[in-house]
């Protein structure tokens, strides 16, 4: 939970950098781009430098225990059993969060080496991966969003067309954040730099409401689009590396996404509008003061324009790229240099994404220890263990399939990160569905949409929940609540009207 203030803040730090870094920035001018106070009281920051020795001592105590205290198992080395035992040390640390996760990933890497366990090249063979860089210039992209001021503008634009009442008001959102997700891909990045600050400039009676429709819509539209989130990436590329093969992944993947998707963007909206209805039901003033927003910052900006050619570049070659062998990675680069070239972005600006660096290091750390767990056997043998205990329980893959994902998702109390909970234990889930006899793409694609549901869970599940939480406006009860019965929601959606969408598909 202490994640969840670095992560709200981080809204109204790109805010400030927005309107600080260039005389031409247009979010400097837009009415709606300073949200008030946070008036909730907000989970104490771990600062960069914070140690927790007792949450240290536990999370060492886990990898001595697993090391010392069970005998290395016959099909193991004991070179794969004491990288378990690291690994098991690491993936508690990232619950405990005795250090900030960077910082402990590289304490993890170090003793791993320095063990011998791993050599330095394999501690660090993720480091090249193309995913992860990936995620990286998603964050320059996200930057340039908020940067640029368009942002703002196309959440206004749908403010202005849906506003006049609170639950049109709603779906009008909703469509925005799916217009923008596969330019802008950064689920943070958009509660934190578009919406947070276009609800926050409505009616006070309205924000509540919109705030958590918002965020319980948006982890299903993370899920519409493989570039809509960047835990998309992470999930499809640990699919590729266990054998898992896709002809064209982008399309694919929306074909599989889509019917159950839309289906839960379209009922997300009403059926928190009936259990948490908004305390101002019809808001004929929204349209009006997005009117008035728009006509304040003016035609698009030369810096807008140049963005939009920049991003229009990147996502055609994201959809049609693996026909001419440009793959996600490469396109996000070329996109990148050409918002360099021309001016939208600096090369100052990428290098004060501090978290984008952060993240390069430690997922690169925990996705080279993943791929050595599996090239070392040690997925392997935990996962027929548990497809033994499965067969010896009679359940069929349905049964396995259902349970394995209710354990997956519940287990998303303990994180306080998306990418983290991937890095820990979708290849291992991922191996235990194919091994119940889950048919493998099935396993995949419904194992990486569960991983965008859970994105609402708390209000440290995520970073756009930390933001949306942040923003004072939804109580923590309240978001919890929602949390609780939208899963149940998802959760019938994606297995009735999913299963059977996926079954026409001939995925199963």
């Amino acid at each position: 939970a202490d994640r969840g203030t670095a992560l709200a803040a981080r809204s109204h730090a790109f805010r400030a950098l927005a309107s600080s870094d260039d005389a031409d920035d247009a979010s400097s001018e837009c009415p709606v781009c300073d949200p008030p106070e946070a008036t909730g009281v907000q989970p104490r920051a771990m600062d960069a430098n914070d140690i927790d020795y007792k949450m240290m001592a536990l999370s060492v105590a886990v990898g001595l225990a697993v090391r010392f205290a069970f005998p290395v198992p016959e099909t193991l080395t004991p070179r794969a059993w004491t990288l378990f035992a690291i690994f098991a040390s690491t993936v508690t640390g990232l619950v405990a969060k005795p250090a900030p996760v960077g910082a402990w990933a590289f304490m993890a890497l170090t003793f791993t080496v320095a063990t011998e366990t791993l050599t330095f090249q394999e501690g660090l063979a993720a480091l090249t991966n193309e995913v992860i860089w990936l995620i990286v210039v998603a964050t320059f992209f996200a930057r340039a969003f908020i940067k640029t001021g368009f942002g703002d503008r196309l959440g206004l634009l749908f403010v202005k067309a849906f506003g006049h009442t609170t639950l049109r008001l709603a779906y009008g959102l909703q469509t925005a954040e799916a217009v923008l997700s596969p330019a802008m891909p950064s689920t943070t990045a958009r509660a934190a730099g578009v919406f947070v600050p276009v609800i926050n400039s409505l009616d006070v009676r309205t924000r509540a409401y919109l705030m958590g429709q918002q965020l319980q819509g948006g982890n299903v539209t993370s899920a519409l689009l493989l570039s809509a989130a960047a835990q998309n990436f992470l999930c499809m590329q640990i699919a590729q590396a266990q054998g898992i093969v896709f002809e064209n992944l982008f399309l694919e993947w929306f074909i599989a996404s889509s019917v159950p998707c839309v289906v839960s963007m379209l009922v997300t909206p009403l059926i928190i509008y009936v259990v948490d209805p908004p305390g101002l039901k019809e808001t004929p003033e929204a349209p009006v003061a997005a009117t008035k927003a728009l006509r304040e910052m003016g035609p698009l900006r030369d810096q807008e324009s140049k963005m939009v050619v920049g991003l229009g570049v990147t996502v055609a070659l994201w959809i049609f790229g693996s026909q001419i062998g440009v793959s996600a990675a490469l396109a996000a680069m070329i996109g990148l240099s050409i918002l360099i070239c021309l001016g939208v972005l600096t090369w100052n600006d990428a290098l004060e994404q501090k978290g984008a660096w952060d993240t390069l290091l430690w997922f690169s750390i925990l996705i080279s220890m993943s791929g050595q767990l599996n090239t070392l056997g040690v997925v392997g043998h935990f996962s027929s263990i548990v497809s033994g205990a499965l067969a010896a329980a009679n359940f069929g893959w349905p049964q396995a399939f259902a349970a394995l994902h209710f354990g997956y998702f519940i287990m998303h109390y303990f994180f306080a990160s998306q990418s983290a909970h991937v890095g820990a234990l979708y290849p291992a889930f991922l191996s235990m569905l194919i091994a119940s006899g889950t048919p493998p793409m099935l396993a995949a694609f419904s194992l990486a949409f569960n991983t965008n549901l859970f994105g609402g869970l708390t209000h440290y599940a995520s970073g756009q929940s930390a933001v949306f939480f942040g923003s004072g406006a939804i109580s923590l009860p309240t978001l919890w609540k929602q949390g609780a019965y939208m899963s149940v929601v998802n959760f019938a959606i994606f297995g009735t009207v999913g299963m059977a969408w996926w079954r026409v598909l001939g995925l199963w």
